[in-house]
């Protein structure tokens, strides 16, 4: 008997031990995603690139010389052209990237993830994007002046039903 009782003391001083340390690093050891005093600002969205631009029109000859049953007046190209992002911080360009289509016959969406750490405070942002390779200058643009807080997640995204850029 007297055996036992040492050996439930041991482990209850063990468990006990053992409960403290995962207490204390539960909280002790202060962890943060950001530095102090700065943002995260996130563009990310996904958008395929418009292929009508690609697009031509057969001519009465190649369409005499396909069965009824395929002639359709257009011919499209099933890959989709690159789109081209642009994001300005402030004035200052911060990132510009072209990113090719997904999947393997280029058929699928654009993607594009960019994190970039800002001082909190009051941002001046620009974002274009150009999906038409035939389209000087660009398709989509929007400007918007932010106020972002310490160690807050700010991300712009692309929602063609809405207009374009969202901000949120």
């Amino acid at each position: 008997m007297k055996g036992r009782a040492r050996h439930l003391i041991l482990g209850g001083l063990v468990t006990l031990v053992l409960i403290a340390v995962v207490a204390w690093f539960s909280a002790a050891p202060q962890w943060r995603s950001l530095p102090e005093q700065t943002a995260l600002l996130r563009l990310s969205f996904t958008h395929g690139g418009d292929r009508s631009a690609a697009c031509r029109d057969r001519t009465e000859e190649e369409l005499a010389a396909l069965p009824k049953n395929m002639r359709a007046r257009q011919i499209c190209d099933r890959r989709r052209p690159p789109i081209f992002v642009e994001l300005e911080v402030d004035g200052a360009t911060v990132f510009a990237a072209e990113r090719d289509p997904s999947g393997l016959a280029g058929s699928g969406p654009s993607r594009v993830y960019e994190r970039l750490l800002l001082p909190a405070g009051p941002h001046d942002l620009t974002v274009r994007m150009r999906d038409r390779p035939d389209t000087e200058g660009f398709d989509y643009e929007a400007t918007r002046r932010v106020e972002l807080a310490p160690a807050q997640s700010f991300v712009i995204d692309f929602r063609p039903a809405e207009g374009g850029f969202v901000f949120h």
